[in-house]
């Protein structure tokens, strides 16, 4: 018999939970949608009840399906989103801020005033930006009546998702993170691989609602829910971007993967030692295994998928994402069309919080089309700058891009990702790199994967390689350089 292992990836949009074998195949998946809501400017919030609630019926529905209890369990989650509960009660103090609300903007921008930015990125390896946690776990104990007094009792526990689920999944009895989510809170040094107190400081932060810190790769507890017969060990969390890391299998330095869901990720392995970016870049743990850390330069685009959501859902273009191949295609160029997607500011290597989105070089003839391809043209061109800045601080140049996520199924997105990149674009059959790095890891603790950095799948994937004629191609990166800017000033 196979072994499964069980991945449970709670998104941005949605929870899925899926079974693998141990060759990386695919074997049954479930899925709920995640609601978002927008309760002022630049606010996003979710339940965290839904989160775990979602999070226990996939998981549940997946192991029914199965013709034998699965080997182990690895988590993976959407990063930064920040959930403070009651430790007695078990009860959030307030909805989950989600990665991409912008509400502590200007307290990030009085911090930067005050001179803070360059020991936070030399600690961290991070900026000072609302995307990460510190800013959001601060304003829940500043607003939420009785948070900070119950946090100075010790009743209070912080959480990334991750660390929400793993309390739920074990019935409390655990509160723990891994080394990658804890590298995004803006707390974390990644030198010293634990909790800072000068940032704690600066963030008024007490450190007795931090989870413990353990590697990617451990025995983090065993899932104790009611409807689960046989007993499931979790062995593995990573962030979402470093689990899709590892599940394109990019275990070298100078190796890369790029993720397009909600946003899109550009992660670069840069070895065991960090390197700390002049170009505005991130530099994270990508993965500690063995109480060894390696690192990535990461480049965050908070809006990808999420903007062709909104030219479905709220503009009416079409009534399929699968359609918008089909409609840049049916048109020769976007016709000056170009689409900035700063829906919640932008991220690397802008980080302007309060820039909105953008759309120039409309004319009478322009149509949805138009504005569909420049929206997946975008997607190519936020990447060409991540990839821009990330070889200067790298002093390499990148030859190939592996990619996965919702919009890599696109052809469209896949080409025109080589094309502006003059580099091979790598699209695995097996599009699911998140979920299946975390079970990967999974599979490492349960000893079903004989080694950390072992390549087990077999997956066939298609090259996508550069085709553009040279001018039209500068003419898209000077178009798109004039719209960045418009949108920033």
């Amino acid at each position: 018999m196979s072994d499964f292992l069980l991945a449970l990836d709670q998104g941005t949009t949605s929870t899925r939970c899926i079974a693998f074998s141990s060759k990386g195949d695919v074997v049954r998946a479930a899925q709920k949608p995640i609601h978002l809501s927008y309760p002022h400017n630049g606010w996003v919030e979710q339940d965290a009840h839904e989160l775990w609630h979602t999070s226990r019926d996939v998981l549940l529905e997946v192991i029914k399906d199965l013709s034998h209890p699965p080997k182990a369990l690895g988590i993976t989650n959407q990063r930064e989103t920040t959930i403070l509960w009651d430790r007695n009660s078990g009860q959030p103090l307030a909805p989950a801020i989600v990665w991409q609300d912008r509400r502590t903007a200007d307290l990030c921008a009085q911090l930067k005033a005050e001179g803070h930015e360059p020991m936070v990125q030399s600690k961290t390896g991070l900026l000072l930006d609302p995307y990460f946690s510190a800013t959001k776990i601060k304003w829940i104990l500043d607003n939420v009546a009785g948070a900070r007094a119950k946090a100075q009792r010790g009743e209070v526990a912080f959480g990334t998702v991750d660390s929400w689920l793993l309390w739920n999944l074990t019935k409390g009895t655990v509160h723990a993170t891994d080394a990658s989510n804890a590298a995004r809170t803006l707390l974390y040094n990644i030198a010293q691989h634990d909790w800072d107190e000068q940032l704690l400081e600066l963030f008024d932060i007490p450190k007795s609602v931090l989870p413990l810190i353990h590697d990617n790769i451990s025995h983090f507890g065993d899932v104790k829910i009611e409807g689960l017969e046989n007993s499931l060990p979790i062995f593995a969390m990573a962030g979402d971007q470093q689990a899709a890391l590892i599940g394109q299998e990019c275990f070298e330095k100078g190796e890369c993967k790029s993720t397009y869901g909600t946003g899109a990720f550009l992660l670069a392995h840069c070895g065991d030692q960090p390197i700390l970016s002049q170009s505005r870049m991130l530099t994270t743990v990508a993965y500690r295994i063995e109480g060894k850390s390696f690192y990535a330069l990461e480049g965050s685009i908070f809006i990808a998928g999420a903007l062709i959501q909104w030219l479905r859902d709220n503009m009416k273009f079409f009534d399929n994402a699968n359609e918008t191949e089909v409609m840049a295609q049916s048109i020769d160029s976007s016709d000056g069309v170009y689409v900035v997607p700063a829906f919640t500011g932008l991220g690397a290597p802008w980080w302007q919080p309060d820039a909105r989105g953008f759309i120039t070089g409309l004319t009478r003839n322009s149509t949805p089309a138009h504005i569909v391809r420049a929206s997946l043209e975008a997607q190519a061109l936020q990447t060409y700058d991540l990839i821009f800045a990330m070889e200067k601080d790298m002093g390499q140049g990148i030859t190939q891009l592996k990619i996965d996520g919702g919009l890599a199924a696109n052809d469209f997105v896949a080409q025109t990702l080589a094309d502006i990149l003059q580099c091979d674009v790598i699209r695995s059959q097996n599009v699911e790199a998140t979920s299946w790095g975390a079970a990967y890891l999974a599979g490492v603790g349960a000893g079903v994967i004989p080694h950390f950095g072992e390549k087990v799948t077999a997956a066939p994937f298609q090259i996508f390689t550069p085709q553009m004629e040279d001018a039209v191609r500068a003419n898209l990166i000077s178009g798109w350089r004039k719209a960045i800017e418009s949108a920033l000033n």
